[in-house]
């Protein structure tokens, strides 16, 4: 119901909730539900550069020789959109403004 028109390529189990992959709009897309299947967010990934300056200006400066793996920008019922990048097998996250809020494994 969330996204009508849409096929799911996979559904996975991530810590308790429920993960749907899907293509939407040409794009490649995740949204996440809870036990009870309420949205919970939606991450669509975006090519690396299509990031903020202020973020790759941040990874230069915080991770000095690393790549960006995956891009993406996440949105959810709680904050604004946030951008996603995974740099050395952890993910970035920054709010819509490009200033960083957190790392996670």
């Amino acid at each position: 119901k969330t996204f009508p028109n849409t096929t799911i390529k996979k559904w996975d189990k991530e810590d308790g909730n429920y993960e749907a992959n899907f293509n939407k709009d040409g794009k490649t897309m995740s949204a996440t539900f809870d036990e009870k299947v309420n949205w919970i967010e939606t991450e669509t990934d975006i090519k690396v550069s299509e990031l903020p300056a202020s973020i790759i200006d941040y990874i230069n400066t915080n991770y000095k020789g690393a790549s960006v793996k995956e891009a993406a920008t996440i949105s959810n019922n709680t904050s604004s959109k946030m951008y996603e990048a995974e740099v050395k097998g952890k993910d970035l996250l920054f709010d819509e403004n490009g200033k960083f809020l957190k790392e996670e494994d």
